[in-house]
């Protein structure tokens, strides 16, 4: 591996290197020790490329997380700029998933596996969607909180955003980073517009925070 890369990294630059890296096979959860770093990168001697696939692998549940806390908002937010926001993602993000399946189909030959990466089992409904053993709290940075406790907040709105802004800012992480080794156009122009599109979504969640709370967000940073 070439040194440059190496120096472009930073910290959450790794966080997001141990994800990727952690090898996932179809009805298992890590089935072997982290591969070698050329291997994840996609730079390997015998020109495989698993960063795409795991990247899939990976976003996929991360994006049901989302969806799976929109479709609350929709059903519990008082606030009409919540719901429309709550229903953008939720539409974005399921399409965006039925992309990123189809390729994984004809890329990979095979559906997608599921993303058990570890962690404490927390599973669906309870972990965001993040799959099963990757619930938030359950391993990944920045998720902290449940869907659990989304459901029974007493001031919704605040909590959603509280939760949603730090799930975007590892979505964006996971995204802007994963573009450094894709080998596929189309799946780094999703990639591209998934950065894109989550940061302006966290710069309005900031700023009805503001406008609604009189002070900046508490969500915690994704690392």
């Amino acid at each position: 591996m070439g040194t440059t890369r190496v120096k472009r990294g930073s910290t959450s630059f790794f966080c997001v290197a141990l994800l990727l890296g952690s090898q996932v096979t179809a009805g298992q959860g890590l089935a072997a020790p982290l591969p070698a770093p050329g291997l994840w990168m996609g730079q390997g001697p015998t020109g495989m490329q698993p960063s795409d696939q795991r990247f899939i692998v990976m976003m996929i549940p991360h994006h049901e997380g989302a969806i799976a806390m929109a479709e609350l908002a929709l059903t519990r937010s008082k606030r009409p700029e919540i719901r429309a926001l709550a229903e953008r993602i939720r539409s974005s993000q399921a399409a965006e998933n039925a992309q990123m399946r189809s390729w994984y189909r004809q890329w990979f030959g095979t559906d997608v596996p599921r993303w058990t990466g570890g962690g404490r089992g927390m599973g669906p409904g309870r972990g965001m969607g993040m799959g099963p053993g990757w619930g938030m709290g359950g391993g990944m940075p920045g998720m902290t909180t449940s869907l659990d406790a989304l459901r029974t907040a007493t001031d919704f709105d605040r909590a959603f955003i509280e939760q949603m802004i730090p799930h975007h800012r590892m979505g964006v992480m996971m995204a802007s980073h994963a573009q450094w080794n894709t080998q596929r156009r189309e799946l780094r122009d999703l990639q591209t517009e998934m950065v894109q599109v989550q940061s302006e979504e966290i710069a309005q969640m900031e700023q009805w925070y503001r406008q609604w709370y009189g002070s900046a967000s508490r969500a915690p940073a994704a690392v």
